[in-house]
């Protein structure tokens, strides 16, 4: 009997010590998340008022002036007015591919992502609808954009069906080529690419223009967190709190690393690999427009923004993760910051257009490239671990 009371008590200080241990480990990680909770936190409204919030407020800027130079199209067919919509639509365009690295959120939460940005385009479905005049009459009165968000489908709309109508190999399409009844096609999509840019913009950003708010409110556009009342913006502010999910500033710092990876992956991977690879050789990002390499460019431009402190104008590098992991290992930061430039400088070097060159030599750089770039993130985001343990 007495050997088992000493095993029982042995067994017990040995739990105890062992909830002791965890105990203060879990206290050791509170304390150090606690004491590097101002600066995380800087770095978070850095990230959301110089990156998110400004990317974001140009997307919806430009996606507004679209539809009002597809208006003027359709009210005015001229060569002038095809012209000075492929300018405003490469702008939009532009913003969006800058945000690729913050598809997290409201992007992916309410579908946006593929609503506004699948490709090739459904050439079959596009002439099926052509033949269609009752659709045709339907979109020459979808005065909101509804219509089109609604009936379509994701193959037929953003800025791929926008894009099939207004160029031809990598030039403003001939204003004689293109028929009414596309001009009414892409007015109702770009009516519904804005109201979806809008949407992102107010999902984020608490402050955002009161008439977009307004026409979110209008079109009945869920613009809050699901199971919340709070922006993506607030969300992401409130790391810690009741009711985020983000459970710790860090987890926001990882969401926002995570966010990164994935467009690098998938600039790597799927843009530039599905073709080079011989995968898919359809599967060519704006191939009307030429513009492939410039998406790609500016999706890891995203990435720069997001590890750097803000987009360009707007910077602030003392306010970064790059900065916060320049002062716990540099090295590490200064891998970071080369691969990003490298996957910046080989995307930019890659024989254009992609649609034509997608199996040249300089593709498998990029891609080798963008592959250096999410493993080196991928290391930042275990380095965050090591450095709330320090």
């Amino acid at each position: 009997m007495k050997k088992l009371f000493k095993s029982a008590a042995l067994v017990a200080a040995s739990i105890m010590l062992t909830m002791s241990v965890s105990s203060c480990n879990k206290n050791n990680q509170d304390a150090s998340e606690e004491a590097n909770k101002e600066t995380k936190e800087a770095i978070v409204k850095q990230y959301l008022n110089h990156t998110i919030y400004p990317t974001y407020a140009k997307l919806a800027s430009e996606t507004d002036k679209l539809v009002e130079n597809l208006e003027a199209l359709k009210a005015n067919k001229t060569q002038a007015n095809v012209d000075a919509a492929t300018v405003t639509f490469l702008e939009a365009r532009a913003w969006w591919e800058k945000s690729e690295a913050f598809l997290f959120g409201a992007a992916g939460d309410f579908g946006i992502d593929p609503h506004i940005d699948s490709w090739p385009l459904d050439e079959d479905a596009f002439n099926n609808l052509m033949a269609s005049p009752n659709m045709i009459a339907a979109l020459a009165n979808d005065e909101d954009g509804m219509v089109a968000g609604e009936q379509l489908g994701n193959a037929l709309l953003g800025f791929h069906g926008i894009e099939y109508i207004l160029f031809r190999e990598g030039q403003p399409r001939n204003v004689n080529d293109i028929t009414d009844d596309m001009i009414t096609y892409i007015v109702a999509v770009s009516r519904d690419l804005r109201n979806r840019c809008v949407q992102l913009e107010v999902s984020w950003n608490a402050d955002a223009p009161q008439a977009h708010k307004d026409l979110m409110e209008e079109l009945e556009f869920n613009t809050t967190v699901i199971g919340s009342d709070n922006t993506y913006g607030q969300n992401m502010l409130q790391a810690g709190q009741a009711g985020s999910t983000y459970t710790t500033f860090t987890h926001a710092l990882e969401a926002i690393i995570d966010g990164c990876i994935d467009i690098t992956d998938e600039v790597g991977t799927s843009k530039i690999g599905k073709c080079y690879n011989g995968h898919d050789e359809n599967y060519v990002e704006s191939p009307y427009s030429q513009k492939s390499i410039i998406d790609f460019y500016d999706n890891i431009l995203s990435v720069q923004s997001s590890y750097m402190g803000g987009i360009e104008g707007e910077r602030d590098e003392a306010l970064s993760i790059h900065n916060y992991l320049k002062d716990n290992n540099a090295e590490l930061d200064t891998k970071v910051v080369n691969a990003i430039d490298n996957a910046l400088a080989k995307i930019q070097a890659m024989k254009a257009p992609f649609v034509t060159y997608y199996s040249d030599p300089s593709a498998g750089e990029a891609i080798e490239a963008c592959d250096a770039l999410s493993k080196a993130l991928a290391e930042v985001k275990a380095e965050f671990a090591k450095i709330d343990r320090k």
